[in-house]
């Protein structure tokens, strides 16, 4: 892959307040809301990554990059890093959604079952339903995409079709 390519593309950084947390989330592609901003296409697909411990979104940014370039730029790529790993600069505004105000905190976002429910408040309130995921995770973010598989099984993924022919 080109390096000079990689470096073009640009990454767009926010910090959400998801159940309660700040949460940085680096965007590669499309970093409007989905659903709120209509003057936008809006893509079919998500490419959605969840990292490994200690949970900081920066250290996939490279990887996220390779994987929009080639897609072709056609499906956005977003990190979410785990809940309270990243604390947001005192210069920088943290997005709230009225959604996000009227949930419930999680009583331990800091553990395992919170950091999963922590993914699945984040998708509720930022992804549209009808938007396919492909998930990916990093060592633990790897356990975290199970449970939150197990959890909510009719999550809209985007399953590989290994070998298939059309």
């Amino acid at each position: 892959m080109d390096s000079e390519l990689k470096e073009e593309i640009p990454v767009h950084e926010e910090f959400v307040l998801c159940s309660g947390a700040e949460t940085q989330v680096l965007k590669c592609g499309p970093w409007t809301d989905f659903f709120y901003d209509q003057s936008v296409k809006r893509p079919k697909l998500l490419i959605f990554i969840i990292p490994g411990n200690p949970g900081f979104a920066g250290f996939y940014v490279p990887f996220a990059k390779a994987l929009y370039s080639l897609t072709n730029r056609r499906f956005p790529v977003w990190i979410i890093s785990h809940a309270g790993h990243v604390l947001a600069p005192k210069d920088k505004k943290i997005l709230k959604t009225s959604e996000d105000s009227n949930a419930q905190e999680i009583k331990d976002i800091y553990g395992l079952n919170g950091q999963i429910e922590h993914k699945l408040a984040f998708l509720r309130t930022h992804v549209p339903k009808d938007m396919k995921l492909v998930l990916i995770g990093h060592s633990i973010g790897s356990y975290f995409t199970l449970q939150m598989l197990k959890r909510v099984p009719d999550l809209p993924l985007m399953l590989p079709t290994l070998g298939a022919k059309k």
